[in-house]
């Protein structure tokens, strides 16, 4: 039996922030033929963390407000004149060299919401857009209290993040009502409520 996926040819196009890769690969097909060398490109910036946090204190989830150039170039293709790019999310960030998963989601979470976390549940691991990107991310959920938290957060470097504190009501009326445009947030929404009314 042929291997499932085989790469034939690979090189770099762009390199930069972000990278593109052209590759050419063959794989076996659904009725067990092998496929003929297929071009494709990948987007490729690594993998990334995520974290649904829960203040306990406040009955609230902690998220963040920033402005984000892509959601600006969507928004614009439903009305040209917007000048909405502010997105409202869970934290996040890459996974850098050397980082567990865990390790980045609490490093991730002091640097953007100011709160310490010791460790993080895995909700799950998704790919965010598999036809033309390899990233992946982890999606963890943690809780704290106003005790742990150490600092504003807001971001490193240029980062300009806003931290909200959402009461499970809103959230949950967000949810059920298609407002969420943060994937990684409405899956979080969904587990979340799903395990607190298995709790009840």
């Amino acid at each position: 039996m042929p291997e499932r996926a085989v790469i034939t040819r690979q090189r770099r196009l762009f390199d930069d922030f972000f990278t593109i890769d052209e590759l050419f690969v063959t794989h076996r097909q659904i009725d067990g033929t092998v496929s003929s060398a297929q071009r494709r490109l990948v987007f490729e910036r690594g993998d990334s963390v995520a974290v649904l946090l829960f203040n306990r204190d406040r009955r609230a989830v902690v998220l963040v407000e920033q402005f984000k150039a892509p959601a600006l170039v969507a928004r614009r293709r439903d009305d040209p004149a917007t000048t909405d790019g502010w997105l409202v999310e869970t934290l996040a960030g890459m996974i850098d060299d050397g980082e567990t998963p865990e390790t980045a989601a609490i490093r991730e979470t002091l640097e953007e919401t100011g709160y310490q976390i010791r460790t993080a549940e895995l909700i799950g691991r998704f790919f965010v857009s598999p036809g033309g990107t390899s990233e992946r991310v982890f999606l963890y959920f943690a809780e704290v209290t106003d005790a742990d938290r150490a600092d504003e957060g807001g971001g490193i470097d240029d980062e300009d993040i806003r931290v909200l504190h959402v009461g499970l009501a809103e959230l949950f009326e967000r949810l059920a009502r298609g407002l969420i445009e943060d994937v990684k947030l409405a899956i979080g929404a969904f587990w979340l409520q799903g395990r607190l009314g298995s709790q009840a």
